[in-house]
């Protein structure tokens, strides 16, 4: 079956990075446009970034643009996500699925990103 393994969220101070991975398993990785999405405390899961099944395109909420990197290692099945000068607002749990959500009955356990003095 279709799963997702988060890891390498923690805790950082506000302008720090983190750089999450996710190891997807039970399907073909390569057919498939992943993302990355989150859920702050008390609120809904939203989409954060997204990129093609071959790594060449990328697309983000506009508000990390220009401070996360998503990218994949399709050798691995490994999706990452570089982020740079986080907020205290982006604290949150951080999960990955396929684009759209496409396995939304598949989430995994995701990984918490703390930004705190």
């Amino acid at each position: 079956q279709v799963q997702f393994v988060e890891s390498g969220g923690g805790l950082v101070q506000p302008g720090g990075s983190l750089r999450p991975s996710c190891a997807g398993s039970g399907f073909t990785f390569t057919d498939y446009d992943m993302a990355w999405y989150r859920q702050p405390p008390g609120k809904e899961r939203e989409w954060v970034a997204s990129v093609t099944r071959d790594g060449e395109s990328t697309n983000y909420r506009p508000a990390v643009k220009g401070r996360f990197t998503i990218s994949r290692d399709n050798t691995e099945n490994t999706v990452y996500l570089q982020m740079n000068s986080l907020t205290p607002e982006e604290a949150a749990h951080y999960y990955c699925n396929g684009a759209g959500g496409r396995w939304n009955r598949s989430w995994g356990q995701g990984t918490q990103v703390n930004v705190t003095t």
